[in-house]
């Protein structure tokens, strides 16, 4: 257990530097109330956890404090801001609990534009720049499932993309039929071997619908945010697990 908080807390430092501050919403506060308050005692030293709940063993009522301790620590160390609900025309739809997020878009009222975005799915360690330059830096990679369709049920043009924090980099572009893709499709080249004024145009494409580099900056801001509160809430989760 606690060899897996040191590794949340570090990968979580590892993230830190991609955000920028949204308004505070003040998640913790409810959790420290919630949560954070020790039960009372009984007599012989163990603790009573709701009129239902049976009394913790020993065992997992050390379980239960370290998380207690965790959850206030990271509550503390990196707060979780309020998500924004929108960006650049793009609605977020983001449900707690979930490793993925979906933003809808209209360009020029005829074409809908739907996005399936991971949380952090990757990294590759890349040298430190500047005076520092010991080690190695971590940069996060998220997947992404751009649809561009003409609306009602049409079919789609649909592109893997890999979303670094400052590039985004077409994988694949196929056709999608309003049914799905049969079974072994072709879904075209490698995008890296097509032709290289393709490659430009199909990202003039997508740049042209919101979907380029600034997207990816955000989205790597949001999703370091949803990371944290994703971590806090499944911490809560075991510990309530415990105390029931």
């Amino acid at each position: 257990m606690s060899s897996l908080l040191r590794f949340s807390r570090q990968w979580l430092h590892l993230r830190l530097p991609l955000l920028n501050p949204f308004p505070h919403l003040l998640l913790c506060a409810s959790l420290h109330r919630r949560i954070l308050l020790d039960p009372p005692s009984t007599p012989n030293g163990a603790r009573w956890y709701g009129a239902e709940s049976r009394i913790l063993s020993p065992f997992d009522e050390n379980i239960v404090r370290i998380l207690r301790n965790e959850i206030e620590y990271q509550c503390e160390y990196a707060p979780p801001r309020q998500p924004v609900p929108s960006f650049k025309g793009f609605a977020i739809e983001d449900h707690p609990g979930e490793q993925c997020i979906r933003l809808k878009a209209k360009f020029q009222d005829k074409e809908d534009i739907k996005i399936d975005a991971t949380m952090f799915d990757g990294y590759v360690s890349v040298p430190k720049s500047g005076d520092d330059t010991d080690g190695d830096s971590i940069r996060l990679h998220m997947s992404l499932i751009v649809d561009v369709s003409k609306g009602d049920g049409s079919d789609a043009l649909e592109f893997l993309c890999s979303a670094w924090p400052d590039c985004l980099k077409i994988q694949k572009v196929y056709k999608l039929q309003k049914n799905g893709l049969p079974p072994k499709a072709y879904i075209g080249p490698t995008f890296r071997e097509s032709n290289a004024k393709l490659q430009n145009a199909l990202h003039d494409f997508l740049n042209a619908r919101g979907v380029n580099d600034d997207l990816c900056n955000f989205l790597h801001e949001y999703m370091s945010n949803k990371d944290r509160a994703e971590l806090i809430n499944w911490l809560g989760h075991v510990k309530s697990f415990l105390q029931r």
